[in-house]
């Protein structure tokens, strides 16, 4: 029987010195696969192709084949490194200095890998026989176009008898301190491309052309002052952001044939794709109708809204973190995407990690403290889920 806990820093140090940059695998999967398969996970490394687009590694473990099935799910894939000379320490060495290690992905996420890999190696070393199952879904496809990553292993586990009846995604969730924010689902993301159509001319003689750009600056400025939403208990107000207005004209005195503008609208799950495109429908009606114009636009689906609404699951790890930390966390929904738009199509999916104050940035690091402090928490989740009934 094993008692001593598994250290979570010489794994997060072997993991960021696998240069892993999007698509590249770079050695982490199979440091992983080799560390599960020696404690009893039986590893799967799935590849998955499409034209047009990189290969991409995954890795699925799983201990145990009963239920209740309690999956992990993360990314050993990290953004560039950018500027080497302006990181304090190599990205990719793992440096450790006042009490930090320094590295790409040590938040995100490679630190919450490590920390949920050890709670669950030390609980199936001292567990003996338990009801139920742990499994790892891995990707290295996170931070790139996230076609060959999650979403595919998802559609093999399905196919292969491995969905999970609950799922925690290591994103780094919180803000200020660990054991803040647990985030229970995300805004959907919808971006338009809008194109009026008009006819060049002089600037002198504004009555021989059909200037396209005081019909979308009025479309603009109408839907940049409208309210989506009030927002409701679980979600902020939903927002519209314009992003470009572009009429690819570099003379003063002519009126250009076409005017393009870019916004993206942020939304709760009050709205869908269907609904926030019928709203634009009729506000680009409304303008036409006032000033004319031959009007098209394109609409590009970023990620749907979901949340996983509080109940026996959120209350356990929501209990976990706050006996562990001292901190009752907050239920979130904010920030951009994750991988848990995809989990929610097969099981309730929450994310909980450690903070993300240098995420993506030059020196990315973790507290040392703070490592093992996720460890212990991601333990008494796995503890307290396979001794109660949900």
């Amino acid at each position: 029987m094993k008692n001593t806990p598994t250290d979570p820093v010489p794994l997060l140090q072997d993991l960021i010195r696998c240069k892993s940059v999007t698509p590249a695998e770079g050695g982490a999967l199979t440091y992983l696969e080799n560390m599960l398969s020696t404690h009893g996970f039986t590893c799967q490394r799935l590849i998955f192709r499409q034209e047009g687009t990189p290969d991409v590694e995954n890795l699925f473990a799983r201990f145990g084949t009963g239920a209740p099935h309690l999956c992990f799910a993360g990314h050993t894939d990290v953004v560039p490194e950018g500027l080497v000379d302006k990181w304090t320490y190599a990205p990719f060495a793992a440096d450790i200095a006042d009490g930090f290690i320094y590295g790409r992905g040590a938040c995100d996420m490679k630190g919450s890998v490590a920390a949920f890999a050890g709670a669950a190696i030390d609980f199936v070393a001292t567990a003996g026989k338990f009801k139920g199952s742990i499994s790892f879904l891995i990707t290295g496809d996170e931070e790139g176009p996230a076609i060959n990553g999650t979403v595919k292993v998802l559609h093999w586990m399905r196919d292969n008898g491995h969905i999970p009846d609950h799922c925690i995604v290591g994103e780094p969730s919180c803000v200020d301190t660990l054991g803040d924010t647990i985030k229970i689902g995300r805004r959907g993301s919808l971006s338009f491309v809008v194109t009026v159509e008009g006819k060049q001319g002089h600037a002198a003689y504004p009555h021989k052309a059909d200037n396209p750009v005081p019909k979308l600056a009025r479309f603009i400025d109408r839907i940049a002052s409208s309210k989506l939403d009030d927002g409701n208990d679980h979600f902020d107000p939903s927002t519209l952001a314009v992003t470009s207005f572009d009429v690819g004209n570099p003379a003063g005195n002519v009126i250009p044939s076409r005017a393009q503008a870019k916004f993206n609208i942020r939304f709760s799950p009050e709205h869908s794709f269907a609904s926030l495109r019928a709203w634009v429908d009729e506000r680009i009606a409304d303008v036409k109708g006032e000033l004319g114009g031959q009007w098209s636009y394109t609409a590009i689906e970023g990620a749907d809204a979901f949340i996983t609404e509080p109940g026996p699951f959120v209350g356990l790890v929501q209990d976990a973190v706050e006996r562990e930390t001292g901190i009752l966390p907050k239920l979130s929904t904010s920030g951009g995407t994750s991988d848990a738009r995809f989990v929610k199509d097969f099981c309730p999916v929450l994310e909980f990690g450690p903070t993300n104050a240098t995420i993506h940035q030059t020196d990315e690091r973790m507290s040392i403290e703070e490592l093992r402090a996720t460890q212990a928490v991601y333990a008494r989740i796995i503890a307290d889920y396979f001794s109660t009934a949900l």
